[in-house]
Protein backbone atom coordinates (compact mmCIF):
# COMPACT_ATOMS: atom_id res chain seq x y z
CA UNK A 1 0.00 0.00 0.00
CA UNK A 2 1.00 3.25 -0.72
CA UNK A 3 1.80 5.74 2.02
CA UNK A 4 -0.01 8.67 2.47
CA UNK A 5 1.41 11.78 2.49
CA UNK A 6 1.18 14.83 5.24
CA UNK A 7 -1.77 16.99 4.54
CA UNK A 8 -3.84 13.66 3.01
CA UNK A 9 -7.84 13.98 4.27
CA UNK A 10 -8.55 10.77 5.56
CA UNK A 11 -11.12 8.68 6.94
CA UNK A 12 -9.47 6.47 9.73
CA UNK A 13 -11.34 3.60 12.12
CA UNK A 14 -9.49 4.09 15.89
CA UNK A 15 -11.29 1.02 17.87
CA UNK A 16 -14.94 1.37 17.01
CA UNK A 17 -15.08 4.66 15.98
CA UNK A 18 -14.33 6.34 12.26
CA UNK A 19 -13.28 9.69 11.99
CA UNK A 20 -12.47 11.88 9.11
CA UNK A 21 -9.45 13.86 10.22
CA UNK A 22 -5.72 14.94 7.97
CA UNK A 23 -2.43 13.03 8.44
CA UNK A 24 -0.22 15.38 10.36
CA UNK A 25 2.92 12.82 11.07
CA UNK A 26 4.07 9.59 9.84
CA UNK A 27 5.35 6.65 11.60
CA UNK A 28 6.52 3.26 11.17
CA UNK A 29 3.30 1.59 11.90
CA UNK A 30 1.03 4.66 12.58
CA UNK A 31 -0.13 7.81 11.41
CA UNK A 32 -1.08 10.65 13.13
CA UNK A 33 -4.37 12.03 12.38
CA UNK A 34 -5.98 15.27 13.48
CA UNK A 35 -9.65 14.48 13.94
CA UNK A 36 -12.13 16.93 11.77
CA UNK A 37 -14.94 14.93 11.85
CA UNK A 38 -16.89 11.79 13.51
CA UNK A 39 -18.42 9.21 10.88
CA UNK A 40 -19.41 6.62 13.35
CA UNK A 41 -19.64 7.15 17.40
CA UNK A 42 -17.63 4.61 19.53
CA UNK A 43 -19.88 1.83 20.73
CA UNK A 44 -19.75 1.46 24.50
CA UNK A 45 -18.85 -1.00 26.93
CA UNK A 46 -15.31 -3.35 26.75
CA UNK A 47 -13.49 -3.67 23.83
CA UNK A 48 -12.24 -6.92 24.61
CA UNK A 49 -15.91 -8.38 25.42
CA UNK A 50 -18.41 -6.66 22.60
CA UNK A 51 -21.76 -6.32 23.29
CA UNK A 52 -21.41 -7.43 26.62
CA UNK A 53 -22.90 -5.86 29.66
CA UNK A 54 -22.04 -8.09 32.32
CA UNK A 55 -18.10 -7.20 32.19
CA UNK A 56 -16.08 -6.10 35.24
CA UNK A 57 -15.53 -2.36 34.12
CA UNK A 58 -18.32 -1.02 31.27
CA UNK A 59 -16.40 1.70 29.53
CA UNK A 60 -18.07 5.39 28.28
CA UNK A 61 -16.21 5.85 25.28
CA UNK A 62 -16.50 9.59 24.09
CA UNK A 63 -15.76 10.37 20.38
CA UNK A 64 -12.16 11.54 19.88
CA UNK A 65 -12.49 15.76 20.23
CA UNK A 66 -12.29 18.03 17.37
CA UNK A 67 -8.43 18.91 16.34
CA UNK A 68 -7.40 15.94 18.99
CA UNK A 69 -4.52 14.60 17.45
CA UNK A 70 -4.42 10.64 17.48
CA UNK A 71 -1.97 7.27 16.35
CA UNK A 72 -3.89 5.55 14.13
CA UNK A 73 -2.50 2.22 12.64
CA UNK A 74 -2.05 2.47 8.95
CA UNK A 75 -4.01 -0.37 7.51
CA UNK A 76 -7.17 1.34 9.29
CA UNK A 77 -6.47 4.94 7.21
CA UNK A 78 -7.52 5.22 3.82
CA UNK A 79 -7.96 8.79 1.97
CA UNK A 80 -10.95 10.36 2.13
CA UNK A 81 -12.48 11.99 -1.03
CA UNK A 82 -15.56 14.66 -0.37
CA UNK A 83 -16.49 17.57 1.97
CA UNK A 84 -15.09 17.39 5.22
CA UNK A 85 -18.84 18.34 7.74
CA UNK A 86 -18.73 19.98 10.48
CA UNK A 87 -17.30 18.19 13.60
CA UNK A 88 -20.19 19.35 15.89
CA UNK A 89 -22.65 18.11 13.20
CA UNK A 90 -20.98 15.21 12.40
CA UNK A 91 -21.26 14.32 16.09
CA UNK A 92 -24.63 14.78 17.06
CA UNK A 93 -25.63 12.63 13.81
CA UNK A 94 -23.28 9.91 14.77
CA UNK A 95 -24.04 10.18 18.38
CA UNK A 96 -27.78 9.91 17.08
CA UNK A 97 -27.60 7.06 14.80
CA UNK A 98 -26.22 5.04 17.79
CA UNK A 99 -28.54 6.23 20.27
CA UNK A 100 -31.39 5.16 17.60
CA UNK A 101 -29.59 1.81 17.37
CA UNK A 102 -29.20 0.89 20.89
CA UNK A 103 -33.05 1.87 21.32
CA UNK A 104 -34.10 -1.03 19.14
CA UNK A 105 -32.69 -3.64 20.93
CA UNK A 106 -33.81 -4.97 24.74
CA UNK A 107 -30.13 -6.46 26.00
CA UNK A 108 -28.88 -5.52 28.72
CA UNK A 109 -26.02 -4.14 26.68
CA UNK A 110 -27.92 -1.65 25.18
CA UNK A 111 -29.40 -0.33 28.37
CA UNK A 112 -26.07 -0.18 30.06
CA UNK A 113 -25.08 1.74 26.71
CA UNK A 114 -28.38 3.99 26.47
CA UNK A 115 -26.87 4.61 29.59
CA UNK A 116 -23.76 5.85 29.22
CA UNK A 117 -24.72 8.52 25.88
CA UNK A 118 -26.95 10.05 28.49
CA UNK A 119 -24.24 10.66 31.01
CA UNK A 120 -22.16 11.84 27.02
CA UNK A 121 -25.15 13.74 26.05
CA UNK A 122 -24.79 16.15 28.53
CA UNK A 123 -21.11 16.36 28.05
CA UNK A 124 -21.39 16.78 24.25
CA UNK A 125 -23.86 20.06 25.48
CA UNK A 126 -21.38 21.85 27.69
CA UNK A 127 -18.68 21.49 24.84
CA UNK A 128 -19.70 21.34 21.63
CA UNK A 129 -23.80 21.80 21.28
CA UNK A 130 -23.83 24.94 23.31
CA UNK A 131 -21.27 26.37 21.33
CA UNK A 132 -23.04 26.63 17.69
Amino acid sequence: MEELALGTIVKAHKKTGTYIGEVTGIKEKHYLVKILAVVKHPMQGDLHHPKEADVPFFHERKALAYREQTNVLKNMVKPYEGEIPDYTTSLKEAFEKLKNELEQDDSAFAQKSLHCLEELDKEYDRYYYSKQ
